[in-house]
């Protein structure tokens, strides 16, 4: 079983417009802007890659925080995806983050996220308790997502930490300061997100050659992989027994929606290990899942027969050896 964790779960919501004015400082009228189109689904890093690894056939329990009608709304749609749930109630209302995909320029969303309710500490004791006890049954845990109000910036390496006494391969699907954290207790594998600050545990991440020390600072500190997109159809592979350059042939022409891109490769690369693939050929397969993923509407590809097919559009090349 492969267990997730969503501590800020969102219900992500879309609209698709034909054009967005290019500056809205500048008009003095109320502005509106008609979608041609809008879909909304559940969403944050954990749950995304829960619904990826259930349409694929792999048994998986998603946790972390819900609240109020919003949460109801994601726990059902969960729920409907395979996904059984185990999600920890409080306070307040759960977050809806929404993206803006102006046509022609889909590679370019414009995305407003909410801050989400704040945790307090009783609730952290019961899901304590809760992980602790799915441990027991996990091969894998999945930490995804930002850090939600009145969770500490530590949260992710306490939870790490207790995956890996309990004998269960840490995957951290994160940024920043959680990441960084998360680090000290030795991680399986990361793939850090350098969306809104290009950067790994501390370190720049902009440059190829960047991007390849973060990845071995993260390999000291424990890691065995660790993966990081350089741009949009680019992933760098670094492990300890080298380091690999992973190019999709496919132009930005083709995507259609890049939110949870990211989550589809994370999966797919789970997907692939518990099949009991090589990491090379589980990164491959994700990157192909990442593909396929931004090149539909849907926020996530859970088609095997149309990854398969990107995975002949993935370049590998070896940078390094080991």
């Amino acid at each position: 079983m492969i267990l997730t964790v969503t501590l800020n779960p969102t219900l992500d919501k879309f609209y698709w417009v034909d054009r967005l004015p290019l500056s809205l400082e500048r008009v003095e009228e109320e502005i509106l802007i008609r979608a041609s189109k809008s879909s909304s689904s559940a969403g944050g890093k954990g749950i995304n890659v829960s619904v990826f690894l259930a349409c694929m056939g792999v048994e998986t329990v998603a946790m972390g925080f819900l609240a109020g009608h919003t949460g109801q709304i994601i726990l059902r749609d969960v729920l409907a995806r395979g996904v059984t749930a185990n999600f920890v109630w409080i306070e307040g209302e759960t977050r809806t983050n929404v993206t803006i995909i102006e046509r022609g320029r889909e590679y370019h969303p414009v995305k407003i996220h909410e801050e989400g309710p704040p945790v307090l500490e009783r609730a952290v004791e019961l899901f304590l308790r809760k992980y602790q006890r799915m441990l027991k049954r996990a091969e894998y845990v999945v930490l995804g997502g930002a850090l939600p109000p009145g969770i500490p910036v530590d949260f992710y390496r306490e939870l790490a930490t207790l995956a890996r006494e309990a004998g269960v391969r840490t995957v951290v699907h994160a940024g920043g300061a959680a990441l960084k954290a998360a680090l000290e207790a030795g991680p399986y594998f990361v793939k850090p997100d350098v969306r809104e600050e290009p950067q790994v545990a501390g370190l720049p991440a902009k440059t190829e050659q960047e991007i390849i020390a973060a990845g071995k600072y993260a390999l000291r500190k424990g890691v065995q992989a660790c993966l990081v997109s350089h741009h949009v159809t680019g992933d760098l592979l670094i492990t300890r027994e080298g380091v690999w350059d992973l190019e999709a042939r496919v132009p930005l022409s083709k995507f259609k929606n890049l939110v949870g891109a990211d989550d589809a490769l994370v999966a797919g690369v789970l997907y692939r290990l518990a099949e009991g693939d090589p990491l090379l050929e589980a990164v491959k397969f994700g990157m192909a899942a990442a593909i396929a993923s931004a090149e539909i509407e849907p926020k996530l590809c859970l088609a095997k027969p149309a990854i398969e097919q990107e995975m002949k559009e993935v370049e590998v090349v070896r940078k390094e050896g080991g």
